[in-house]
């Protein structure tokens, strides 16, 4: 535990912090003025040198802080700057109105079930009189056809359409898809019709990354020549070149409730196999002199660069080698193993060229499971002593697998609300299993020019991944297999990880005090965790979210029981809606909804003839024209007017039915259709709810 009793020694951990500070306020905080960002970390610079030339002047070491204090502030500054810079960079104002675009795809596009989305790097803008760069990269869904299908990489395309910049559909505790794009370098998103665009050239220069892909999709259609399943196929893709398009929602549930869902992901656990396969049979053909070590070195970081480059150059993939690339060059220049310095140090430089990577779930895990690997695998191993070669194997995999489930579980736990109690066995399972598919594959692949051989070899590679598919499987249909809808807060998750180190720091020292500060930080977790869970509690409520084409009221009680009432069975999509609303539900302890999808009647909710009766307010949904041609002498009164796809009448043909308080319009309206109620509901004097551009409505009841 000295690394964590003697920081002075990690450098580059004490650089990261303030680099880590400074990304998140220069994210949060948005800056748009590019030179107030460049001013302050030159500020910043001149401030360090300032406090580094005072402390060589007086050669006090009671003075030698303030150069420290300088270079923090240098670090905090750089990420700020960093991170500011990038938004920057990628927010940009289009225009309100529809506008034609000139454009290159710089992507493969990917087919949907009713568009082709294509990333296009936008050239310039194009009117009748002129011409405005651009250069920007934006996510454009082109109308489902023969057409766009054909669309490849390096079409040169002029569009016409409306560019909106990144919006989330303001769904409580939804996840934050606009900043996601912004992160990613994604300026805005469009759709284009079919008569609205058409291919104007070809650019067949490619960018290292571009071609990357080329060969990774030539990897994946030699597996699809090879004839395996879909579900093998899209196993053994995600597993080799980081190919996940192709996973199912099945297959990915069943993955994630066993405590698997990280082999899916290409990164560290795949890399480190590479690296000890290599290692292992280099050091068996080559000998150990000085120069013989750099060229056995240089042989892996090349051999793990190439892997990454077939695997195209994927983020995840790129940090892995990174993070291995100086693994391998530490053990050369200070003959010592990875250290928690040479982590920070590939933090340090990964973040220097990306700061957004820092927001990037992967990465959190990746370096949260190599950090508590390096922490408490040694303090984990030492416990049991064993001397039989199966048994320190099992075990050895047995405390890799706790120390790392240490530091990615609060991680885990925020970002997916769930525990997999199953964690250990699924390791014992699949990490064998990974390993063997990982070199089976390299070498079906070498022997491509031997297609015998390589068939042979495919029913090996098959045969495997029937094992890890059948191994997960049996895993996730154990009973408790996981914790599902657990919520936790990121101020949680942070305390979490300071009690975790306070622990290992009284393990180590053996300190009552350390004892002590440990017990206070879990007295104050388990304060702060009850104060928001009475802050948080359920009220009786109708809710009504903002998913096209779902209309939906969802009706809670104070008890947590609730119900999904939709106006027609054809929208019911709790599918979709699931995935939207879920953390939200989690957050409030919500028991699982009960679809209501045609008339229910109790004591606490009345649903008949679209009229819905809760907690003394009245909804009529409006999804038909049912209510055409109707008159009434006495006007039936509603609290919420739930006008949705489908009604192809006038607001004011049905005020003579309803004395209406308010009227919510469903997303799934279309604009013009949207703008004509809102007009009349203005004329009318009736308060009105766009779901399209408020987002979720609560009423309290």
């Amino acid at each position: 535990m000295s690394s964590i009793k003697y920081l002075h020694r990690y450098p580059f951990l004490r650089l990261l912090v303030p680099l880590i500070v400074g990304i998140i306020s220069g994210d949060a905080l948005s800056f748009q003025d590019k030179a107030f960002v460049w001013r302050l970390a030159l500020a910043a610079f001149f401030i360090s040198l300032l406090f580094g030339g005072f402390s060589s002047l007086f050669r006090k070491y009671s003075s030698r802080w303030l150069f420290g204090a300088g270079i923090y502030l240098l670090f905090f500054s750089i990420g700020v700057g960093a991170s500011a810079w990038k938004l920057t960079q990628t927010i940009h104002s289009f225009s309100d109105e529809e506008t034609a675009y000139r454009g290159i795809l710089t992507e493969h596009p990917v087919i949907k079930e009713r568009s082709v989305l294509c990333t296009i790097h936008l050239l310039d803008q194009v009117d009748s009189l002129s011409t405005e760069p651009l250069h920007k990269d934006v996510l454009i869904y082109f109308s489902k056809d023969s057409a766009s299908k054909q669309l490849t990489r390096g079409d040169e395309v002029l569009f016409y359409t409306r560019i909106s910049a990144p919006r989330n559909n303001g769904n409580p505790d939804e996840f934050d898809y606009a900043r996601y794009l912004l992160r990613k370098g994604i300026s805005g998103t469009g759709f284009t019709f079919i008569h609205n665009w058409k291919i104007v050239g070809h650019d067949s220069v490619r960018s290292l990354k571009q071609v990357s892909a080329d060969y990774r999709e030539r990897i994946l259609n030699l597996y699809r020549s090879l004839k395996f399943s879909k579900d093998e196929f899209a196993v053994l893709s995600a597993l080799t070149v980081g190919y996940k398009d192709e996973l199912s929602d099945e297959i990915k549930e069943t993955f994630s409730i066993s405590g698997a869902s990280h082999i899916l992901a290409l990164s560290g656990l795949h890399i480190g196999f590479l690296y000890a396969i290599l290692l292992f049979l280099l050091n068996r053909i080559l000998g150990r002199s000085k120069i013989i070590s750099l060229l056995r070195i240089l042989l892996i970081i090349v051999a793990l660069w190439l892997f990454a480059f077939l695997a195209g150059l994927s983020p995840s993939v790129v940090r892995s080698v990174i993070m291995f690339s100086l693994f391998a060059l530490s053990g050369l220049a200070l003959g010592k193993t990875f250290s928690l310095n040479t982590l920070a140090a590939a933090g340090v430089l990964m973040l220097l060229y990306n700061p957004c990577w820092l927001f990037d779930v992967g990465f959190q895990l990746s370096f949260c499971a190599v950090a508590s690997i390096l922490l408490f695998h040694p303090l984990v191993y030492r416990k049991i002593t064993l001397t039989n070669w199966p048994a320190k194997y099992v075990w050895s995999l047995i405390s890799v697998s706790i120390a790392a489930q240490i530091g990615t579980a609060p991680l885990v736990l925020l970002y997916f609300s769930r525990y997999s109690t199953y964690f250990l066995l699924t390791n014992l399972l699949v990490i064998p299993l990974v390993s063997i598919l990982m070199y089976l594959a390299i070498v079906m692949l070498l022997f491509t020019p031997f297609p015998v051989i390589q068939s042979w070899l495919k029913e090996a590679v098959q045969f495997s991944l029937q094992l890890l598919n059948g191994s997960v499987r049996w895993v996730e249909q154990l009973p408790f297999s996981s914790i599902d809808h657990i919520w936790v807060y990121p101020l949680e998750v942070l305390a979490i990880y300071f009690s975790i180190l306070l622990f290992t720091r009284y393990l180590s020292a053996r300190s009552g005090r350390n004892m002590l500060a440990f017990l206070v930080s879990v007295l104050t977790i388990c304060s702060y965790h009850a104060a928001m869970l009475y802050k948080d509690h359920p009220y009786n409520s109708l809710v009504f979210y903002n998913v096209r084409n779902c209309p939906v009221a969802h009706c809670i009680t104070a008890s947590g029981r609730s119900w999904l009432v939709h106006p027609d069975d054809s929208a019911a999509d709790d599918k979709r809606l699931y995935a939207v609303a879920s953390a939200y539900w989690s957050r409030l302890h919500i028991l699982s909804p009960t679809s209501v999808l045609n008339t229910k009647a109790n004591h606490t909710i009345d649903f008949r003839n679209n009229i819905l009766s809760f907690g003394g307010k009245r909804v009529c949904f409006v999804n038909d024209d049912r209510w055409l041609n109707k008159v009434t002498a006495h006007p039936f009164t509603v609290d919420y007017l739930y006008l949705c796809k489908g009604y192809r009448g006038r607001l004011k043909w049905l005020v003579g039915l309803f004395s209406v308080q308010t009227v919510v319009l469903d997303a799934s309206i279309s604009d013009w259709h949207k703008k004509e109620f809102s007009e009349e509901c203005n004329q009318l004097g009736i308060h009105f709810i766009s779901l399209a551009d408020k987002g979720s409505v609560c009423f309290l009841l």
